[in-house]
């Protein structure tokens, strides 16, 4: 199936009537244009897509993602390297994430998340490839969830293999840091870091000060201090069975969806270019210019939680 690109156009712009769900327009106030929810309609009803989604669609619950709409990245993340190489690097990687797992942790799935799940249910999509490690999906009901760069639930000790629960380790800190959140928050000049800098993977922005007071946790079972979140750092390597995993089910689709990913790194922009050289229509929705524009045969620049739920809307009417 060939579908016709929709052109782009700026947020906010509405041509056409969509309908969108009481949640998306009580919470957006915004309109979708009609004729890319139709496109998208029509591609879904045809095709049951695969879905890959990236930081873009948990934006709406409070998760900013590293790029800002031109697709540059706005904040330097960890790498890889840097925390695997020294404990200084650990501990103020811990410090951060301490701070910001209390705002992360409570984030909720927003309309763009629920309205995956919708179009599941509906049979209007398969299974769903996630950039972003905050578990949302899962939360808001969608099945065969592949995780591409791990999850933040769970940490593993990089000497001896343990594993242990993120919620765990985070009671363990506390009692190993009282009032370090005071602390460390009252440390910072504009007082406003834990809200209005928290990333991805949970990391906030702290002072020298308070980094350099944190007693940073230790494995429950060899004491050593290379607990690491069980996710793929930027640098790092997403595990060979995974990415073979995904290939997988890129091999099967019939179609692919992308939602809210700029494609900036190749372990998501890989399956782009693997459904384009079969053949396969790609449809990609996100606001800004995206690396896998050139391989999209439908195009949405609009805000995900209303285009997606319009677009569950639509499918269930069908």
């Amino acid at each position: 199936m060939t579908v016709s690109p929709a052109p782009a156009h700026a947020p906010g712009q509405t041509t056409g009537a969509a309908t969108l769900s009481a949640a998306a327009s009580s919470h957006h106030h915004a309109l979708v244009r009609g004729d890319d929810v139709g496109a998208l309609a029509d591609l879904l009803l045809a095709t049951r897509p695969l879905v890959l989604t990236g930081a873009g669609i948990s934006t709406e619950s409070g998760i900013p993602d590293y790029r800002g709409p031109d697709g540059r990245r706005r904040v330097t993340p960890m790498q890889h390297g840097e925390f695997v190489g020294s404990s200084q690097a650990r501990q103020r990687y811990w410090a951060r994430s301490y701070v910001g797992w209390h705002r992360f942790s409570a984030a909720e799935p927003n309309v763009g998340h629920l309205a995956v799940a919708r179009l599941q249910r509906a049979t209007a999509a398969g299974a769903v490839i996630t950039q972003n490690v905050d578990g949302l999906h899962q939360r808001a009901g969608a099945r065969d969830v592949v995780e591409l760069h791990g999850t933040l639930a769970e940490v593993v000790c990089l000497t001896c293999g343990a594993r242990a629960d993120r919620d765990l380790l985070q009671a363990l800190m506390a009692d190993a840091n009282p009032g370090f959140v005071d602390r460390a928050t009252s440390l910072v000049a504009d007082g406003s870091q834990v809200s209005s800098q928290i990333r991805p993977d949970g990391d906030i922005v702290l002072a020298d000060a308070a980094v350099a007071e944190f007693r940073a946790p230790t494995c429950l079972v060899c004491r050593a201090d290379t607990l690491k979140p069980d996710v793929v750092f930027f640098g790092g390597s997403v595990p060979k069975d995974r990415v073979e995993q995904c290939f997988a089910l890129t091999d099967r689709a019939d179609a692919l969806l992308v939602l809210g990913s700029s494609l900036a790194v190749m372990s998501g922009y890989r399956f782009v270019r693997r459904a384009a050289a079969r053949g396969i229509p790609v449809a990609i929705v996100t606001h800004g210019p995206t690396r896998g524009d050139a391989q999209a045969t439908l195009r949405v620049d609009a805000p995900l939680g209303p285009t997606l739920a319009a677009l569950a809307d639509r499918v269930d009417a069908a």
